[in-house]
């Protein structure tokens, strides 16, 4: 399997399909470079490279105890980007990964980049603080690790069961191999890596980083987004962004990249060739 070793000894999986520009996919928690596949294909299809990792400790990458924060996060996908010697590429994030390529472009500059796109990402900030009135309660996070710790098995079937793909939504059809695939990918990752991600994805602010980004960003999110509430996240990215574009759904789940990917990938191919 291809893999990069990060300076720390981590073994980074990832795949590398086709030529022409690259788009690199991040993934959400607490799932693997899998959760594209409607984006690789589709994108590979339509004359693109895609490139996709899984993040330390999720997926097919080393189990590592440690580096499970988002600047780990984000100098490992610089560590690839270099190994690959990408230019012009496209940076896509999803959820988690929305905000690991936020990091990625704060902390290792644009030089590589050409635009990038986070959907129903984390930042600015998801917890409730001060400054941050309408964040999650640290209770809501503390919860989920509970959850994790006491049955993860349990915990990676309720949450795409649930709000994650919107399938308790009235009058949505729930789909079993979505959630299974779910479940799978979660499954592969470490506990460990999916304990301490809860606190990176929820705690980390990106005011200051999405201010230092000046390539053009696609910020795409659902008013009803369960997992990342849209009051504060989307509209607040796109303000805090010099070239922020904020492309906002209706009634799509968190994980709309899977059940709504022909909408998204569409979206997304206009925006890149824009």
């Amino acid at each position: 399997m291809p893999s990069i070793t990060t300076k720390d000894g981590t073994e980074i999986f990832y795949k590398d399909w086709g030529s022409g520009q690259p788009i690199v996919f991040s993934h959400g928690w607490p799932l693997s470079s899998d959760d594209w596949d409607a984006q690789l294909l589709f994108f590979v299809g339509k004359g693109f490279r895609v490139i996709a990792h899984d993040r330390r400790g999720h997926g097919r990458s080393t189990q590592t105890g440690g580096g499970h924060d988002m600047n780990h996060y984000a100098d490992d996908l610089a560590a690839l980007t270099a190994h690959l010697d990408l230019k012009d590429a496209v940076h896509v994030g999803h959820s988690t990964g929305g905000g690991e390529v936020v990091a990625y472009l704060a902390r290792h500059g644009e030089s590589r980049v050409s635009k990038a796109a986070i959907i129903s990402a984390v930042p600015p900030l998801m917890v409730k603080t001060q400054a941050n009135p309408d964040g999650l309660p640290k209770a809501v996070f503390d919860d989920l690790q509970a959850q994790l710790a006491a049955n993860r098995s349990k915990f990676y079937r309720d949450v795409p069961e649930g709000p994650f793909y919107g399938f308790n939504r009235p009058g949505v059809k729930s789909q079993e191999s979505a959630i299974a695939n779910w479940w799978r990918q979660g499954m592969m990752g470490g506990a460990k890596a999916h304990y301490d991600g809860i606190v990176a994805f929820s705690q980390t602010d990106f005011t200051e980083d999405l201010r230092k980004i000046t390539v053009p960003v696609l910020v795409m999110h659902s008013e009803d987004d369960q997992i990342v509430p849209y009051v504060a996240s989307g509209p607040l990215s796109a303000k805090l962004l010099e070239n922020g574009i904020l492309k906002t759904y209706k009634d799509f789940p968190h994980g709309m990249i899977t059940t709504q990917a022909d909408t998204i990938n569409a979206d997304l191919l206009a925006f890149i060739k824009g």
